[in-house]
């Protein structure tokens, strides 16, 4: 009888697990950078839906720093996506780390 209930709650967690994957993928956040000069918006599987840059910050002579603010707002982005997909996955989880979720 444990075995059977093991089962069908270890499906049910999956079903459940299957459907905050599927909405962690319509959700977005913003990343931004150069006090939002730069702005990258994700999806909650670090899936680039857009971004924005600023003309001010468009200087040939200063490519280098455009390339750095790209890249904070893009990490900025991906830690938020990270961090819902956290808080949206260990509710199903009780708090355990699985691989290849988060």
């Amino acid at each position: 009888m444990m075995n059977k209930d093991m089962l069908r709650q270890a499906q049910a967690l999956q079903t459940k697990l299957a459907k905050a994957q599927e909405e962690l993928g319509n959700m977005k956040v913003e990343g931004s950078a150069g006090g939002g000069a730069v702005k990258v918006v994700i999806d909650g599987h670090q899936r680039i839906h857009g971004m924005s840059i600023s003309p001010e910050v468009v200087n040939p002579a200063e490519v280098e720093m455009l390339q750095d603010l790209v890249m904070a707002a893009f990490n900025d982005a991906v830690k938020k996506s990270q961090d819902l997909a956290a808080n949206q996955l260990s509710g199903l989880t009780g708090g355990l780390k699985i691989p290849g979720l988060f």
